[in-house]
C-alpha cells in the first residue's frame, strides 16, 4: 500500500504561467507529492487507461476547464462516472467565475471550485490548502 505522499496529484494545466505557477507553489510549500502534469484534455483522459495499466492514481485531481482538445468539463464527466476512480477527489482550479461553470461542475461531481488568484503570495495560500486538506487531513477510500 502507498502511503498519503507517495501518491500524486494530477495538475491538468494548458496555461504555461499557470503551470509554473502552481509548481512553484507546491515548491515553496515543500510538497511531498510528486507531481504529474497533463497539459491539454486529451493527456487528462489519457490518464485513466495509465491507471488502469498500473499507474498509481492520484490522491487528488487539479483540473483547470479552459482547456485545448477537450474541456474541463467534459473531463471532470469522464472521471466521476468512472466506476474505479470516480471517489478521486476533484479539485477545479480555474480563472472562470461563470455561476453556470460553478454549477455545472458540482452537478458533475466536482469536490471544491476554486477560482485562481493571480497574485503568487495568494497562490501560495491556495497550494497551502490544497495540500493540507487534501493531501494530509482528507482520508481517501
Amino acid at each position: 500500500m502507498t502511503s498519503h505522499s507517495d501518491s500524486p496529484i494530477l495538475l491538468v494545466e494548458d496555461n504555461p504561467a499557470d503551470l509554473d505557477l502552481t509548481l512553484r507553489a507546491f515548491k515553496t510549500q515543500k510538497l511531498l507529492n510528486p507531481i504529474d502534469i497533463a497539459r491539454d484534455g486529451e493527456e487528462a483522459l489519457e490518464y485513466v487507461q495509465k491507471w488502469e495499466q498500473g499507474k498509481i492514481h492520484p490522491v487528488v485531481i487539479l483540473l483547470d476547464l479552459n482547456l485545448p482538445k477537450i474541456n474541463g468539463l467534459d473531463i471532470l464527466k469522464v472521471y466521476k462516472s468512472h466506476p474505479q476512480y470516480k471517489t478521486i477527489p476533484v479539485v477545479i482550479l480555474t480563472t472562470s467565475e461563470e455561476s453556470s461553470d460553478v454549477k455545472t461542475a458540482y452537478q458533475y461531481g466536482a469536490n471544491s471550485y476554486i477560482v485562481k488568484p493571480v497574485n503568487f503570495d495568494k497562490f501560495i495560500d491556495v497550494a497551502r490548502q490544497i495540500e493540507l486538506y487534501w493531501c494530509v487531513l482528507n482520508k481517501p477510500e
